[in-house]
């Protein structure tokens, strides 16, 4: 019997209502049921809702398949829907006024302009049919609540604005996309020009090779010394509707952390004799959270998982045959090109020893309180226009590969979420072009594998690392295959596992197609060590590994203060601590306290040390190097190496011990990790809600598995986490955090808060049967 159904029992009529009503109580869960009618629909479509929020969708067909995904996530994040689309149009300016403006020409500039009908059927062969139907359900929800303003959600009462309907242009806008890596190239080429190659090479950590960073001779300081990436920035950066920057009044989705764990286990390390699957992206957590979980069941279609909620789809997650994550594996897809431009007409550039016109578009943007912006929008044969310098008599273009088709974030996943096995799972990964991945795949049949995805162009003659002429010498010459990156199919190690850094085999093929700026390497390290530790693996294990927060870079720094003498009584105490210590951030922990402000001492001082003053705005330090030249002191620190490594340790430690009394007294007793006074999540958003969510004790920093980021208040980490063996898909454990919905009137807004703070997981059933257990609401969706 499904929910919902007629019982098929007949029952006289004097003792019908009792029977009826306790039948229906000992057979069906406590539910809300609601049928509603949607013009749209080809037939009808049911909608199960968990009691941990998500929408466990049936239908009878492809169309009202996403045509349901797009109204129900608009119902319950029509605002963050709201946003994205004018991020995505260039229309924020039109209710934020002027201070938009810049972010609006940006996002009109970079928005894709090729043929749509090959951008809709790259992401799948039905894409066109996929992406109106996910639209026309968005326009629904809109419909409906401009037709009943009671259904208005606050929000947009507050703004004085109404929710506008939505086109397929939007879902396939390039404003959220994870690009690489213009601002690097310029910040390269301004210290090159503070300094040399071979300055820049040997502070910056550049593996498994170094790229060459000579710049052209015409290239100058004054040259680059100017905004030539301010639209750019722009249209990327946060839409903050709050004047102070403490709030995260920001329903953004595309401020993105450059972070992610995922690995696989095959059965050889697994315990229930099938493989293993773990993923936790690393994303703003914010209020809404930045994903969004759905399941998605149509005839070809069974998909459970998380991703962008104005995005349809599931990116992460698992079908009846396999299951996949990500993590963002460096993809070089930009280049910042300079051009000379005529003198007497700026609208010619030199290429190819020609004067060449620039295209140009006209358009007209809309300010609030303010008379409508005319601008022109420029391109060469590379792509858009950033800066045009007239006394100078150059322009400055950006060629970007998620400009091509297929740039859309994710939008691949359609592919993926179809896949029977490894080989569909790699032929769907060569479509993914857009952010670069490392895409991992565990299956039924007890396969496991690994493929780097994203579109890669081929560069005959320059590393993409620093700008270079756009006169014809350094244009690419197309695209490297996707299915030729880095893979590999049932490693032998048992395991494979990648959290950002480099893991490119050193036998690889085609090493001149890999990046050479990574993410510092521990996660990745102490994942590994814990999967290669011999035991038999658990989904429990997996869990736990999510959440382990063993710091390496605490392991190799601590034993670095043994030697010290330190005259003042806490700091001896301290460094007594520390000594004991197993090098775990937890809350509560004492001498995690201590050793986390001291590595952030630590790091200040070493980039202080190091870097030059000149090169500072330009140059990030890795930690991996940091230690790297703390471990090596003759290379590093010349003749006085031993004594300038001790002062610089000494000094280090001793700041921290006074930051730890200014911060959280002068009692050492309380200088516990994980407080609202050092390292906590408090989510707020006077958007929604004038109570803030928390604030809660975590643990962790951005160098532990379990990625805390940076700073006291958690701002990025696994706001969605997922395990899975794949010998039971009822055994998937997920968690998303707060919630599902942005209404803080509904019971999913804040929901799973606590119980993501708390290291804690909710099972995400796949099976009907289970489902309707645990099912809450049941909604009908009726054709009109």
């Amino acid at each position: 019997m499904e929910v919902g159904q007629e019982l098929p029992i007949f029952i006289p009529m004097k003792h019908s209502l009792a029977l009826l009503c306790l039948l229906l109580h000992t057979l069906l869960p406590a539910q809300e049921n609601h049928t509603l009618q949607l013009p749209g629909l080809k037939a009808p479509v049911e909608v199960l809702r968990d009691e941990w929020g998500i929408n466990h969708i049936y239908a009878k067909n492809q169309h009202d398949l996403f045509f349901a995904q797009g109204y129900c996530a608009a119902k319950d994040r029509l605002f963050q829907f709201e946003t994205w689309r004018r991020q995505a149009t260039g229309t924020a300016a039109e209710i934020l006024g002027p201070k938009e403006l810049k972010r609006d020409i940006g996002a009109r500039l970079f928005r894709f302009r090729g043929n749509f009908q090959q951008e809709w059927e790259h992401y799948h062969p039905q894409g066109k049919e996929i992406i109106l139907a996910f639209t026309d359900g968005i326009n629904a929800r809109i419909r409906e609540v401009r037709q009943h303003p009671e259904l208005l959600p606050d929000v947009f009462k507050k703004l004085n604005l109404q929710p506008e309907y939505w086109t397929p242009e939007v879902v396939i806008s390039r404003h959220a996309s994870i690009m690489y890596n213009a601002n690097q190239e310029l910040n390269f080429a301004r210290a090159v020009l503070r300094s040399n190659p071979q300055t820049v090479q040997d502070l910056f950590w550049f593996h498994p090779r170094t790229p060459d960073l000579t710049l052209d001779p015409s290239f100058t300081k004054a040259m680059f010394d100017q905004d030539i990436l301010g639209l750019y920035n722009a249209f990327k950066k946060e839409l903050n509707f709050s004047n102070t920057s403490d709030d995260l009044a920001s329903l953004d989705p595309q401020a993105s952390f450059d972070g992610s764990n995922n690995w696989i286990v095959s059965t050889q390390k697994s315990a229930s004799g099938f493989p293993l699957l773990a993923n936790d992206p690393h994303r703003k957590i914010a209020l809404p959270s930045l994903r969004y979980l759905v399941h998605l069941v149509a005839p070809g279609w069974n998909v459970i998982g998380a991703g962008e909620p104005t995005i349809p789809g599931v990116s992460i997650g698992h079908n009846q045959f396999g299951a996949w994550g990500l993590t963002i594996a460096e993809t070089d897809a930009e280049d910042l090109y300079v051009y000379d431009i005529h003198p007497s007409n700026p609208e010619l550039y030199s290429y190819k020893g020609n004067w060449v016109p620039m295209t140009t578009i006209k358009d007209t943007i809309r300010v609030k309180n303010a008379p409508g912006e005319i601008v022109t929008h420029r391109f060469t044969v590379h792509g858009p226009v950033t800066f045009t310098d007239r006394k100078a008599n150059k322009a400055y273009a950006l060629r970007c590969g998620w400009l091509e088709p297929g740039g859309a974030p994710y939008l691949a996943s359609l592919r993926m979420d179809q896949a029977k096995n490894w080989e569909d799972f790699r032929k769907a990964c060569s479509f993914n072009h857009m952010p670069g991945e490392n895409m991992i795949w565990a299956d039924k049949k007890r396969n496991t594998g690994w493929q780097v995805a994203g579109i890669q162009p081929v560069r005959p003659n320059h590393s993409g690392y620093i700008p270079v002429p756009g006169d014809g010498r350094f244009d690419w010459q197309g695209f490297f295959p996707i299915a030729q990156r880095p893979h590999a199919l049932n490693p032998a190690s048992g395991f494979l596992a990648t959290a950002n850094e480099q893991v490119t085999p050193t036998d690889y093929p085609y090493p001149q197609q890999t990046g050479s700026s990574w993410s510092d390497p521990y996660r990745g390290q102490r994942i590994r060590e814990v999967l290669a530790s011999g035991k038999e693996l658990t989904i429990k294990d997996m869990a736990d590994l999510q959440h382990d927060y063993l710091s390496i870079p605490a392991r190799q720094l601590v034993p670095l203060l043994n030697n010290i003498s330190f005259t003042d009584e806490t700091e001896r105490k301290a460094a007594d601590l520390l000594s004991t210590w197993d090098y775990k951030l937890k809350k509560n922990s004492s001498a995690a306290a201590i050793y986390v402000m001291w590595e952030r001492e630590l790091i200040t001082a070493a980039r202080n040390y190091f870097i030059p003053d000149s090169l500072k705005p330009f140059i990030t330090l890795h930690l991996h190097r940091i230690i790297e030249q703390l471990q090596k002191p003759i290379i590093h620190f010349g003749a006085a190496s031993q004594l300038d490594r001790t002062i610089l340790l000494k000094e280090t430690f001793s700041k921290a011990i006074q930051a730890c009394k200014k911060k959280l007294g002068a009692d050492m007793n309380q200088w516990v990790y994980g407080q609202p006074s050092f390292k906590h999540v408090r989510l707020s958003n006077p958007l929604l809600t004038n109570n803030p969510l928390g604030p809660l004790p975590r643990s962790g920093n951005a160098y532990t598995p379990g990625a805390t980021g940076a700073s006291d208040n958690q701002s990025h980490g696994a706001s969605f986490r997922i395990v899975v063996d794949t010998k039971d898909w009822n055994q998937t454990l997920m968690i998303n955090t707060p919630g599902q919905s942005e209404d803080p009137s509904s019971p999913y807004f804040s929901n799973l808060f606590q119980r993501w703070a708390n290291d804690e997981f909710f099972p995400a059933y796949y099976s009907r049967e289970k489902i309707r257990k645990h099912t809450k609401e049941r909604l009908v969706l009726q054709p009109e």
